[in-house]
């Protein structure tokens, strides 16, 4: 989040003196990316945060490729997902490369830990559910609809709420952000952008830890997930201030842009990321020319992959998509609206569809956990 943030209790100067009412030092951490040359927050611990007591190797989190003999389209059905794990052990990747991996997950047991994913932004979107991110920046409570995005390296719970809560999660090696064409030379986002800065809800709540004993961190790094374990609660700061803290943007503030004829998916974008984007597909106006065409033409991703999750609503140039359904439509095949949308939509003036697309610009890899909930017949539904 490219604008100045402070909460808590703070020094008047960088670099000096903190004390506590007893007389001792706060700790200073400088939370940076990019070394000390990108953006960056200064925290300020009750204690140390070098103080570890204990680490041990948790598991590894290998990722298995499927692989597959027919380089095609797929539809996967996760609708049915079991249930399972909390938010983190419950996770499914479906799709991956080098810059990113996409997956869902549906929790019903709580975190007994903390978590800090040390090589990877997090992007959530909420699907359904309600509850609070507990994060060391503090609290962002979220609901249905909302994309929370955390940087790498963040240390945080997620405390969902009773219900169901199902959560599409995007892992990106690098920031995810604002697209840069949205963005002034001083990050400031533009009159023209489809949000503003009063669109981004930011951490308000602080609250302060004491606690003492043993308390788990698991965290992501090469593949694998390590517990470290501290002698005090891992969320301990009294204050913070700076550019770089986690923060969430919701799917219904996205406004969307809109034109006579057809507008093509880069006006939906809301986050950008390494080699990949993130767009919201939104309920809107549709196209107002006499002769409009209202759904997408047929295109042909030469040079990217497509995937496209259906939050809600009906899709108008596909048929026979279910909610939380993922598609994926790779490099090198044509795609596009399926047999008889096209005519349906003439004349039509809304649509009510929301669903999140990831564009790739280099090849994606399916997972075997994407097995299960692959439609072999999909890729022959334009024959339909």
């Amino acid at each position: 989040m490219t604008s100045y943030h402070a909460l808590g209790r703070l020094p008047p100067k960088r670099h000096t003196q903190f004390r506590k009412p007893d007389g001792s030092l706060y700790s200073e951490e400088l939370f940076g990316a990019e070394g000390f040359s990108g953006c960056f927050s200064l925290l300020y611990h009750q204690y140390p945060p070098t103080r570890v007591s204990r680490i041990a190797r948790h598991s590894a989190l290998p990722l298995e490729e499927w692989h597959q003999s027919t380089h095609r389209h797929h539809r996967l059905k996760t609708q049915p997902l079991k249930p399972g794990g909390d938010p983190i052990s419950g996770r499914k990747v479906l799709f991956f490369n080098n810059d990113v991996a996409i997956g869902v997950t549906r929790p019903t047991e709580p975190m007994a830990y903390f978590y800090r994913n040390a090589e990877h932004d997090e992007l959530y979107f909420v699907h359904e559910g309600s509850g609070v991110f507990e994060t060391i920046f503090g609290n962002l409570p979220y609901h249905k609809g909302d994309y929370v995005n955390l940087p790498r390296g963040t240390t945080y719970r997620i405390v969902p709420e009773k219900g169901e809560t199902r959560l599409l999660v995007v892992e990106a090696r690098g920031s995810i952000e604002t697209p840069r064409r949205y963005r002034n030379e001083f990050g400031q986002l533009l009159e023209h952008a489809p949000f503003s800065q009063r669109d981004f809800r930011l951490p308000q709540e602080l609250p302060q830890h004491e606690e003492r004993g043993e308390f788990e961190v698991r965290v992501k790094i090469d593949h694998a997930l390590m517990s470290y374990f501290f002698d005090y609660h891992p969320l301990d700061l009294v204050g913070w201030d700076g550019y770089l803290y986690p923060h969430i943007f919701n799917i219904a503030d996205f406004e969307p842009i809109t034109g006579r004829v057809h507008q093509p998916p880069p006006v939906h974008q809301t986050f950008q990321g390494p080699n990949f984007v993130v767009c919201s597909f939104c309920p809107r106006k549709l196209d107002y020319h006499p002769q409009a065409v209202p759904v997408p033409y047929n295109h042909s991703n030469i040079d990217s992959e497509e995937v496209i999750y259906y939050v809600d609503g009906n899709f108008g140039s596909r048929k026979g998509i279910e909610v939380a359904s993922f598609t994926l439509h790779p490099r090198g095949i044509p795609h596009g609206p399926h047999p008889g949308t096209v005519e349906k939509s003439l004349g039509a003036e809304r649509t009510e569809e929301l669903a999140v697309m990831v564009d790739t610009f280099h090849p994606l890899r399916l997972t075997v956990d994407a097995r299960q909930f692959d439609d072999d017949r999909y890729p022959f539904s334009w024959l339909e």
